[in-house]
């Protein structure tokens, strides 16, 4: 077996972070008959006379690549604010440092107004995940996310929690039954849905989006990969709720979390490259990299943003109409709210963009969902409208454990186990997504009292999740 070399090791013979790094990486995963030793010598021997190796059939990327980032000036790039304002912070004791790094580079960004980090955060691209950012006039793509309008859909149904579990079998084929999984799956023929977003004139701004159409039709209707779920599990209000018109009660809950698919991903990934070709940040800043709102580009990614919002908000409004009709139910309530968006909102009396990366907006009044994880309780509430936390929640728990930690550290007896010890039943899911990867919600909710209140406590009964360890496609 080849000992692999990794980006830290890279980085480790001086050869400078970004493109160099995946460069190497490239022509290491090839390994041209070198082994590890001989490999990192000839890293060594570029990275020294990159000069020497322009010709080169195994290095020349790599020389030139090494020698464009040697002519590089500070005055190439858009300038950071070297004494940016304070963000707000909730639960910092219990956010990673990779996370806190990343807002402290978000708040230098000249277009920044404000920032605030919530307690279920952690790193990701750009801005972290559970990050908040008002920015002037201008759009992040990597701000938003790469699932665009990924969110939370709630379905309170007038059956009361004894008739759940006198039901379970009937519970369990009808999630199976009007739900699908996966990254890159979809409906084919007579098992397509329609919906009024397929006919969004957004769709035909450019043809870059309208050849997203055919997948997006596809995929209506159906969840994603990764962390996103179809489940049923029981709302329990602990009082009456007179905006709602709810009484107290425990009642059977349809909850469902995923986004806009394989368009919202592919939108992502095409305007942050114009976004990072258009805009020239610092290395540490590059993936904030932003489009004036005044520019083609700008008003393109927010049409397509918005439409991919509009069809997220589609595939769920089709699983609970599908779930809705199986069951023959009568809802009491719904409750959406969405996260991975930008919102045009005002801010000390001017209009700011709010970026909410995996955050819940939580102005005074908006209801909202906050998940814990397959076994842990996920909480109704209602914002309070904090200015500080730019009208914000958390978006859940927050993962405490990286997908590739949570696989190699968590056992199928470890998650079986817990399964059973809180009485849920899984269709699917990876050891990625065991709760044990996750924060303790308990300790969020805490952390963000000053946030929120919480109406309604959810318990996961039956979750559904995909089955191949797929992230969005």
């Amino acid at each position: 077996m080849k000992t692999q070399i990794n980006g830290t090791d890279i980085l480790e013979l001086g050869l400078p972070e970004g493109k160099t790094i995946g460069i190497a990486l490239r022509i290491n995963s090839k390994r041209h008959g070198f082994t590890r030793d001989e490999m990192i010598t000839n890293f060594k021997n570029v990275l020294e006379t990159p000069e020497n190796y322009i010709d080169d059939k195994i290095f020349s990327k790599l020389a030139i690549a090494l020698i464009e980032k040697s002519n590089e000036k500070p005055e190439d790039f858009i300038a950071l604010n070297q004494n940016p304002n304070a963000y707000s912070a909730y639960g910092l004791d219990h956010i990673e440092d990779g996370a806190r790094k990343q807002m402290e580079v978000a708040m230098k960004l000249p277009v920044t107004v404000a920032g605030a980090l919530m307690p279920d955060a952690h790193q990701g691209y750009g801005l972290p995940i559970g990050g908040v950012l008002a920015t002037k006039n201008a759009i992040i793509p990597y701000g938003v996310g790469v699932d665009i309008g990924c969110r939370m859909a709630l379905s309170v149904y007038d059956i009361a929690e004894d008739f759940y579990f006198e039901n379970e079998a009937n519970f369990k084929k009808e999630l199976i039954a009007n739900s699908i999984f996966g990254a890159g799956h979809g409906f084919h023929g007579q098992y397509k849905s329609d919906h009024a977003v397929l006919e969004n004139d957004a769709f035909n701004m450019n043809p870059f989006v309208k050849n997203l159409k055919d997948k997006a039709w596809s995929q209506l209707g159906s969840s994603g990969g990764g962390n996103h779920f179809v489940e049923f599990g029981i709302m329990e209000f602990a009082k009456d709720d007179s905006v709602l018109n709810i009484p107290k009660g425990k009642y059977v809950a349809l909850l469902t979390h995923s986004g806009s698919r394989g368009m919202g991903a592919t939108i992502a990934g095409h305007y942050t490259k114009i976004a990072k070709d258009v805009c020239k940040l610092p290395e540490v800043a590059k993936n904030l990299a932003y489009l004036d709102m005044n520019s083609q580009m700008g008003q393109e990614y927010w049409l397509a943003m918005n439409l991919a919002g509009d069809y997220a908000s589609a595939c769920h409004e089709i699983i609970h109409n599908k779930m809705e009709r199986a069951l023959g139910a009568t809802i009491l309530a719904k409750v959406e709210n969405h996260h991975n968006f930008a919102w045009k909102e005002i801010w000390n009396g001017e209009e700011v963009i709010v970026h909410r990366k995996g955050a819940t907006p939580a102005g005074k009044g908006v209801m909202g969902i906050i998940p814990g994880s397959m076994t842990a309780p996920g909480f109704l509430v209602r914002g309070k409208g904090e200015e500080n936390a730019i009208n914000s929640a958390s978006h859940g728990a927050g993962r405490q454990m990286s997908r590739t930690q949570a696989i190699k550290n968590i056992t199928p007896t470890d998650m079986k186990s817990i399964l059973r010890d809180h009485g849920v039943t899984l269709i699917g899911a990876g050891l990625d997504e065991a709760p044990m990867a996750y924060k303790d919600i308990n300790q969020v909710m805490e952390a963000q009292q000053d946030l929120v209140d919480v109406v309604a406590k959810f318990t996961p009964k039956l979750v559904r999740m995909a089955d191949d360890g797929s992230r969005e496609d």
